[in-house]
């Protein structure tokens, strides 16, 4: 739940806050009954100001409340059936604080206090604004409002498609790191890389800069390709945009934008530990806390830290994993606030880098999930360090400026044994492959924009801003030696730990390879509303960019540049009613590419257009999001590996121009409160890649991982009545088959089932059970398959999780 404080000068003697009003259902019901009749109750132990929050949008209120009167009070737990009246006054016990209810509408306010708060000017702040900022606490798969799109905007008033993964579902499905995530949500899929981090795609096509609270850096440029990795404990939610995404973030992908919003120093003090247990050893705990450091609460901040330990399904494999984060908000003002945090990763264990080999013809090999393709020396060390700022300015209620900056430093080493080949009937073929990397890279990015609305001709505008920054620059290293012989039914895991001398001596190959890219640009867009239900947006960036790529192996040096390269964006959204909108969009795309060919010449950009059509919902009193959109997306110049090349880019595949690709498609999705107590989001992808021009690969799927269609349903369910402290939750995600590297041979598409049950033993203390993979479906995640071997998805297992929540 995000803050209850609005920073509004004019608006500090009151403000009110209008929360979700009654359904169809609730509507059925004269006020007064509502009000006396019991109604289901499920509040835990909190800071008031969100207990009073969840009650309103539970019981289906107004609640309107002087942020002062509640600050820095806390409120009990109150679950089962109560009247309103009765919920009301045990939130309120001996807080020198009672409500007036007339009608549907509550007001707190001190007991010696009504005729003054009765005069007071109450105005109305929308939820929009309350529940834009964070979706801690609000106990809901839906969210209001976005901020990837340069400050908080409803879903339904932009016109792309764009899901979100709140705290609620991340916590509930058991969502640890990004890959998870990605694959939990509508239209995108996140695969093994090449090394031990992953690739995010949507559409078809890669999504290499992510954003960190709406400021974009590069994560996916190493020398060797896909090291990134990202944990999920330090964020609020996860947003994705798809489609076309130039004007948030400049060379942006065509596939689209992710979003990681950071969790913020809180208003209330409020302390969480988490613990965990589960399948292969694993186990972790988590302490997560904050609140008001000062006593005017102008300054907050919040901790975290998260132990993990574990192994896994495959042999020997095993990870320790420490995650620390710390965030300060201070209030210069009541109009500014400015917020810094910095986090730190550090991961060390036995990798499995690779998958297990295939045969020639791409077929299973049928070795049992845990097999290990490594030597019991694998060892690696993942380190990253990220500082966060931000500065948030209210002008007046009109007009903001948000500026923000990060830093985030990485570095990457491991030493380890890998096996590839195609495998012949007795298991012969097998090649063991030595590796030794080293990859540092710093990261920096900077945004900053300004947002304002005026009215001009009788109707509402808004213009947005901006310029932003960013900077990557790395120093990697490898060494790499291949050794033949090697038998995949008898596997040798003690081989001599190599160095890079020893690799050197048995006629192997050392690399130093390095990038320094930067990339500027300015953008600008402005909401015009043509007509009272129609709003046109329209927008433009341009953008500088300047790559420069040095590799000893081949002694290459290449210098890649572009100046003012224009991107523009169109749209236009219909207001079908106050609750539905109908939209369409456009956008082109400029991508550089860092990719290059045989010769050593870097390939020119992408040059792509992207066109959207939908139509989207907020339903049940803003309780729920639907979306239907129709997609295409038309590019040429894109790079795809030459394999005929070998390996004779650094040890890689080099690349070629791959002509003319089309991704065209439907995706639909729904997430929120469907029914009382209820909560689910569901999404459904078709998404076709193909070549369209291509001297090799013409009329064949271009995006090897893309599945044509992905279904993915999770629902979660609080028991009524005397059952309410049980919550049962259950999903699955289906998608058909997708391809090997080379295309030759199909990847079967497979379903899975997880569900989750949870009790709130007490106030403070919640038990809860995931079972993944219910019925042990064996099945190959699409990534490089072929190329990487086959990497399984997780066979069943389980993982208890004990959650403490002390009232403070």
């Amino acid at each position: 739940m995000s803050r209850f404080r609005f920073h509004l000068a004019p608006l500090a003697a009151a403000v009110t806050v209008l929360l979700a009003t009654s359904g169809a259902q609730a509507q059925s019901v004269s006020a007064p009954a509502a009000l006396t009749a019991p109604v289901e109750i499920q509040i835990t132990a909190q800071p008031l100001s969100q207990a009073l929050v969840v009650l309103a949008r539970q019981a289906h209120l107004e609640l309107m409340v002087q942020p002062a009167l509640v600050e820095g009070r806390s409120a009990p737990a109150v679950q089962g059936r109560f009247t309103v009246r009765e919920a009301l006054n045990r939130l309120l016990a001996g807080t020198g604080l009672h409500a007036e209810v007339e009608g549907r509408s509550v007001v707190v306010q001190r007991l010696s206090q009504s005729s003054e708060t009765a005069t007071m000017p109450m105005v109305t702040v929308s939820a929009l604004e309350e529940r834009g900022s964070t979706t801690e606490g609000t106990d809901s798969f839906a969210t209001r409002a976005v901020s990837i799109n340069k400050g908080d905007q409803a879903l339904k008033d932009i016109p792309q498609s764009i899901s979100v993964i709140t705290r609620k579902q991340l916590d509930e499905q058991g969502i640890t790191d990004l890959k998870q995530a990605a694959n939990i949500a509508t239209g995108t899929v996140g695969v093994t890389g090449v090394g031990q981090g992953m690739v995010l795609a949507a559409r078809g096509f890669q999504i290499d800069n992510w954003q960190y609270d709406g400021v974009a850096i590069p994560r996916n440029m190493y020398s060797l390709g896909n090291w990134a990795a990202e944990g999920m404990a330090f964020y609020d939610r996860l947003e994705v945009l798809r489609g076309a995404s130039g004007l948030l973030q400049g060379t942006g992908s065509p596939g689209g934008a992710v979003n990681l919003v950071r969790k913020r120093g809180q208003n209330e003090k409020t302390v969480t530990l988490t613990t965990r247990a589960g399948s292969w050893d694993r186990y972790g705990v988590q302490l997560d806390a904050g609140g008001p450091l000062n006593a005017e609460g102008t300054l907050r901040g919040r901790v975290v830290v998260d132990e993990a330990r574990s192994r896994s399904f495959v042999d020997y494999v095993n990870e320790r994993a420490r995650s620390l984060y710390a965030a300060l908000d201070y209030d210069i003002s009541p109009d500014t606030t400015v917020g810094i945090a910095v986090s730190q990763l550090d991961s060390k264990g036995r990798p499995f880098i690779y998958g297990v080999p295939l045969r020639a013809d791409g077929s299973d090999v049928g070795l049992p999930r845990s097999t290990f393709t490594g030597a019991l020396w694998n060892r690696d060390n993942l380190k990253q360090t990220t500082v966060y700022a931000d500065l948030n300015h209210r002008f007046n209620a009109d007009w903001k400026l948000k500026v923000s900056a990060l830093h985030m430093s990485e570095t990457n080493n491991s030493t380890h044994q890998r096996m590839h080949g195609a495998v012949a009937a007795d298991g012969s073929g097998m090649t063991y492959a030595d590796w030794i990397t080293h990859f540092d890279s710093d990261k920096v990015g900077l945004d900053a924009f300004v947002n304002g609305r005026f009215d001009a001709m009788g109707l509402r505008h808004e213009v947005t801003l901006g310029a932003d920054y960013s900077k990557y620059k790395s120093d990697d290293m490898y060494a790499s030696n291949f050794t033949s012989g090697g038998n995949l039914f008898d596997i040798n895991h003690n081989r001599p730990k190599p160095t890079v001398d020893s690799l050197l001596a048995a006629g192997g190959r050392k690399a130093y390879s390095s990038y320094d890219v930067q990339q500027k640009g300015v953008y600008a867009s402005w909401r015009a509303q043509l007509t009272e239900p129609l709003t046109a947006i329209v927008g433009a960036r341009a953008s500088w960019y300047d790559l420069l790529y040095k590799g000893s192996l081949f002694d290459t040096r290449e210098v890649m540049r572009a100046s003012g390269e224009i991107i523009p964006y169109a749209g236009l959204v219909y207001a079908l009613t106050p609750q539905w909108s109908a939209y369409g969009s456009y956008t082109s795309v400029f991508e550089p590419q860092s990719a290059r060919t045989a010769a050593g010449k870097v390939l020119d950009p992408i040059i792509g257009s992207n066109y959207e059509l939908g139509i989207k919902g907020e339903l049940m009193d803003k309780r729920v999001n639907t979306s239907l959109a129709v997609f295409r997306y038309d590019h040429k110049n894109r790079g795809v590996n030459d394999i005929a090349s070998g390996y004779a880019c650094d040890g890689w595949f080099c690349s070629t121009a791959s002509g003319k690709v089309r991704s065209q498609g439907l995706e639909a999705e729904v997430s929120g409160e469907v029914l009382r107590n209820l909560q689910l989001v569901a999404g459904y992808t078709f998404n076709t890649t193909k070549f369209l021009r291509d001297p090799d690969n013409q009329g064949k799927v271009f995006s090897t991982w893309t599945p044509k269609h992905m279904l993915r349903v999770w629902a979660s369910y609080r028991l009524p009545g005397d059952w309410s402290r049980l919550t049962t939750s259950a999903g699955f995600a289906t998608q058909s088959h997708t391809l090997g590297y080379d295309r030759s041979f199909d990847i079967p598409g497979f379903t899975t089932w997880n569900m989750r049950i949870a009790y709130q033993v007490t106030p403070e203390v919640n038990v809860a059970m995931n079972l993944n993979n219910i019925f042990d479906k064996r099945y190959i995640v699409p990534g490089y398959t072929g190329y990487t071997g086959a990497n399984y998805g997780d066979p069943r297992n389980i993982m208890l999780t004990l959650k403490y929540t002390p009232r403070l």
